[in-house]
């Protein structure tokens, strides 16, 4: 059993600890709300992106002159897994949980005969999946010295890499992995398919939008050759800023976890101590009244 001494160390260790994580958690729901805010906000873009590329790539289906990032190789043998996470831990289950989503993908690819190689844009990913597949990592890009990452550094880092890789025949397919922010609680594991580009068809909602034919200046392959690499920064940065408010949500719940985690804690060692306390007085006294009696 425990000394009072030692009971009392533990009690003050604990308290630290629960003023840490409180603050952490703090923190987290004060870079929640620009970073919730952020992601909100690239959203409409993004998706008005999506909607006029799979409109004007409409046209190109089945069409041998369209582009190489819509048409794909040809092949999709090779595949390039581009892993986004936090930099840092103590974040609950966000950076394990798009870990795993990449782990399974890459091995029922490789269960498929295909080759997988990974691109990581974060720490933590990279730790998740060195153990298994350190030798398909080819790179690692760290993103600790930005204070904010906007579409530059997504677009010089990630995207114009990441299209000279796939000019240069290094790749065939190439999917986002990421976790999309739902609320404080929920973030959604993603994987997204970017090279070739993969557009979701639409629904007819019978607005009068939905059968409207445009007309496009320039031309349509003029447009897809600007707007289809651009594109592919997009998504990454969206990614990015999804993640940037996953990660916060994220942190803010774990550490309110163990903040109350660490409450009780409190509340069951100071029970311990003021039991032993009590029944080490209770001791004292019966032997000091059974000295005064023997006397």
């Amino acid at each position: 059993m425990p000394s009072l001494k030692d009971l009392k160390n533990r009690i003050a260790s604990v308290k630290a600890t629960q003023k840490i994580t409180k603050a952490m958690q703090m923190v987290a729901a004060a870079k929640l709300r620009r970073a919730q805010s952020a992601a909100e906000d690239a959203r409409p873009y993004a998706e008005r992106m999506d909607e006029v590329l799979a409109n004007v790539a409409g046209n190109f289906a089945g069409d041998d002159t369209a582009p190489k990032l819509l048409s794909g190789t040809g092949s999709d043998q090779r595949h390039l897994l581009l892993v986004c996470t936090a930099e840092r831990g103590l974040c609950g289950g966000f950076n394990s949980s798009i870990a795993r989503l990449a782990r399974d993908k890459a091995r029922a690819l490789k269960a498929a005969g295909k080759t997988v190689k990974m691109l990581c844009v974060g720490k933590k990913g990279f730790d998740a999946l060195k153990s298994e597949f350190g030798n398909d990592i080819i790179d690692v890009i760290d993103m600790r010295d930005l204070k904010k990452v906007n579409f530059t550094d997504a677009e010089v880092r990630i995207g114009r890499p990441l299209l000279y890789k796939y000019e240069q025949g290094e790749f065939d397919v190439c999917t986002l992995f990421y976790s999309r922010f739902q609320s404080v609680v929920t973030q959604i594991p993603t994987a997204q398919q970017i090279i070739p580009a993969v557009f979701e068809e639409k629904e007819d909602d019978g607005s009068q939008s939905s059968g409207a034919i445009y007309e496009y200046e320039p031309g349509e392959e003029e447009i897809l050759a600007d707007l289809l690499p651009r594109n592919v920064s997009v998504q990454i940065f969206r990614a990015i800023l999804e993640n940037g408010a996953s990660e916060q949500g994220a942190r803010m719940s774990a550490m309110d976890n163990a903040t109350r985690n660490a409450g009780d804690m409190i509340n069951k060692l100071e029970m311990s101590y003021n039991r032993q306390r009590q029944a080490q007085i209770t001791g004292e006294l019966i032997e000091i009244i059974s000295g005064a009696e023997a006397l």
